[in-house]
């Protein structure tokens, strides 16, 4: 690094501005390029900062003058600057990467199709409640560069993701979490759902003994891909269904630890997690697994598996209103995700699903919807193939570009004892802004009804 004098950073999000920020710390000649209209706030850090910057282009002849180059995960290789910049073999590296040589703390680093943010935050309060000094980076919270300026923390937590991944070159967590791979953003990959696994993969291949790699032993992809490599980490496997020796399982209604190199064992009773379903219940083992390899005292990790709360719009209860409980689910925008919140409830679902479908394929889920779903509510401008599906297989089927019918209505089909569940399947950019905004208005629309009703109780 001490060659390095021009340090160039595409993109000026989170991670964009915190890596300028630190490379200005370390001294380095900082400027930023953004296609794009900069955030507000992002402005205003560059300009206190004295950062020189560019917004709504870029600068060919300057951004190639780099020594270096920080991008920012949401810009694509085929992105004609990168191209060019590879071509002239200037080293293009991410954030994450970046910030890593500038700290002595230990990473923990959370990857996976599904599952990462929930794990990342469960991982985060599971160490903090412990009495660790823990930092929360990555995807979530303020960007790893932005925290390594002051580098207060012993120990980050990094969701990462697949992008992330790959402008990594030298970076190696002290614990490594792959959750699944299912395939997603493959227009990124060629199509290549081999080149999707490869990526995710590239977050243990600088690992040693030394650290350790925990993964989701009943996904295919996972273990096929690990018999043909070389995995030099020490390996802990979790599974729902296999005991497992040296890592963690759900033997009924516990999830079991077992560490052989400590030649420790211990038992939580699933009841004591304040998560729901099956799939959280891999998330949870995985950081549990992680707060034991840093030794943390299992007492202080079972008291705070009973005091998280999730990030929002992820199998979130929102109220329960005559003995039915509301959840919103809006983050779930494949059928990959629905398929673990149907299978993770065991009462009888109305389920709320629907907006712009991404090429889904509801073969996955036609046996939970026949076994669990007594009515389906078609949130969508465009529910036509939400209905020619599920037609004949669901009792009662309705439609609406209404989130306050669609809580009314649920709560009109539903009995005690039943779930009205929001999981979409699909984005919600044809009725909303985004997810959180679906999320949100529906839980609004719970609430109104709530007090409507009058015999609600919040959760």
């Amino acid at each position: 690094m001490e060659a390095v004098k021009n340090i160039v950073i595409l993109g000026a999000g989170e991670s964009g501005v915190g890596a300028a920020l630190l490379a200005q710390h370390k001294g380095f000649n900082v400027f930023v390029s953004d296609g794009g209209v900069l955030k507000e706030r992002y402005r205003k850090d560059l300009n206190a900062a004295g950062i020189e910057f560019e917004e709504g282009k870029h600068t060919v002849k300057q951004i190639l003058e780099a020594d270096l180059i920080i991008k920012s995960p949401g810009i694509a290789d085929k992105v004609d600057i990168v191209k060019k910049a590879r071509e002239k073999g200037v080293e293009i590296i991410d954030e994450i990467e970046f910030a890593s040589r500038y700290t002595k703390a230990k990473t923990i680093a959370i990857t996976g199709t599904n599952g990462k943010t929930t794990t990342t935050l469960l991982t985060y309060h599971l160490l903090k409640e412990a009495g660790y000094n823990v930092g929360l980076a990555g995807n979530v919270g303020h960007s790893f560069a932005r925290q390594v300026i002051k580098d207060n923390f012993d120990i980050y937590v990094l969701e990462v993701s697949s992008f992330q991944i790959d402008g990594m070159n030298t970076f190696k967590p002290d614990v490594a979490i792959l959750l699944n791979i299912t395939p997603d953003h493959l227009d990124r990959y060629d199509y290549s759902f081999q080149k999707y696994v490869n990526s995710k993969f590239r977050i243990i291949e600088k690992m040693t003994h030394e650290e350790c790699f925990i993964y989701f032993a009943d996904k295919g992809p996972i273990e096929e891909e690990l018999a043909r490599r070389n995995v030099e980490a020490s390996i802990f496997a979790i599974s729902l269904v296999e005991n497992v020796k040296n890592g963690a399982f759900l033997d009924e209604d516990h999830l079991v630890f077992n560490i052989e190199s400590k030649k420790k064992s211990h038992k939580i009773p699933v009841n004591q997690v304040s998560l729901i379903g099956k799939h959280n219940m891999v998330n949870s083992m995985a950081a549990v697994l992680t707060t034991l390899t840093m030794e943390a005292p299992m007492e202080k990790v079972v008291k705070a598996l009973k005091t998280f709360k999730n990030a929002p719009h992820r199998l979130e209860k929102v109220a329960t209103i005559d003995d039915v409980l509301f959840i919103n689910d809006s983050k779930a925008t494949n059928v990959d995700s629905v398929y673990y919140a149907l299978e993770g409830i065991e009462a009888p679902i109305v389920w709320i699903a629907g907006g712009l479908d991404k090429g889904n394929d509801y073969d996955r889920i036609e046996a939970l919807v026949k076994d669990k779903v007594k009515a389906l509510i078609c949130l969508g401008k465009d529910n036509t193939k939400l209905t020619d599906y599920f037609t004949g297989k669901v009792a009662s089927i309705r439609q609406t570009q209404s989130v306050n019918d669609a809580a009314r209505w649920g709560a009109d089909l539903s009995a005690p004892g039943d779930v009205v569940l929001l999981s979409p399947a699909c984005a919600s950019f044809d009725l909303f802004r985004n997810y959180e905004d679906r999320g949100e208005q529906f839980k609004d629309a719970v609430v109104q009804l709530k007090n409507h009703v009058g015999r609600g109780q919040s959760v």
